[in-house]
């Protein structure tokens, strides 16, 4: 049986399959195969390849015609060039061509001990599903997280891929850390970038519930917040707290900027647009922020 893959960018599922023909399924039933289709679904990047996708797995692939799915099963590995998805469980789903005689795989589930790598990325979490008409994956488990050479991404609940808009959204306790500087929040969107060939980087994180970010000797709290990677300013509003060592600033408010050292609050209109502050002036031998800005 020969599967062919659509790749997807950073969280590249390895197993955008190419629309499977009837001679396809009669390989995979033993029977002698025609001539593999030679129309290939369109690669979510833009792009397009003929580059085959190997299957394989320690318990064999089962064809169920009921459901319409092919089935890999005990350490299954589907790799495509530089990519490499591995699971428990890898099944594909494939339904009748819309305009022609042939099948074509529109869902992938993997499931158990799923592990996606390419050779500067990586994501591991439990279930791995990716939706091929809206480009969507979606990775829920127990321990998600995403690491690429500059950032790491975790979540408690899940994971989400937007391919077309190379955005991933991390659902619960999300974490985005990028060097000494971490964002944390409820839900984060991480906007990713790629600039001159290089790795996918994340350029900016927007983040809604129970935001936090933090630095070295920075720590700022909000109810929202816009964190710039290329400048590392950080943006807060709603309750926001300022925190420098044991001095405290408390408003609607605030711009904390990770990479100079700088944290400024501001009135945000309305009737109560004052900002609060409370400071601890440097005692003979104490801790108190000296300088506090």
């Amino acid at each position: 049986m020969t599967l062919r893959y659509l790749p997807f960018g950073l969280l590249a599922l390895a197993l955008a399959i190419a629309p499977l023909s009837s001679a396809a399924a009669a390989d995979t039933a033993g029977t002698p195969a025609a001539k593999p289709d030679a129309g290939m679904l369109g690669g979510l990047a833009g792009t397009h390849s003929k580059t085959p996708m190997h299957l394989n797995a320690d318990g064999g692939i089962e064809w169920q015609q009921g459901t319409k799915s092919y089935i890999a099963r005990n350490n299954a590995v589907a790799t495509r060039g530089n990519v490499t998805l591995r699971a428990d469980t890898i099944t594909a789903y494939y339904r009748d061509a819309a305009k022609s005689g042939d099948t074509e795989v529109w869902r992938v589930v993997a499931a158990g001990g799923v592990k996606i790598t390419t050779p500067s990325q990586s994501v591991v979490g439990d279930v791995a599903t990716y939706d091929l008409d809206t480009a969507l994956v979606v990775v829920t488990g127990s321990a998600i997280r995403l690491v690429t050479p500059q950032d790491i991404v975790t979540a408690r609940d899940s994971l989400e891929w937007y391919d077309h808009k190379q955005l991933a959204v991390a659902r619960g306790k999300a974490t985005v850390k990028h060097g000494v500087r971490t964002v944390r929040g409820d839900v984060l969107a991480a906007q990713l970038v790629t600039v001159s060939g290089q790795p996918a980087k994340v350029s900016k994180v927007n983040a809604v519930g129970h935001v936090q970010v933090t630095g070295p000797g920075q720590l700022g709290t909000g109810d929202k917040g816009v964190y710039d990677a290329t400048t590392g300013k950080v943006t807060l509003r709603g309750h926001v707290v300022l925190v420098r060592g044991e001095n405290t600033l408390t408003g609607e408010y605030g711009v904390v900027d990770l990479s100079q050292g700088v944290s400024r609050l501001m009135p945000a209109g309305g009737s109560d647009s004052r900002v609060h502050g409370y400071i601890v002036p440097q005692q003979k031998g104490g801790s108190g922020d000296e300088n506090p800005r």
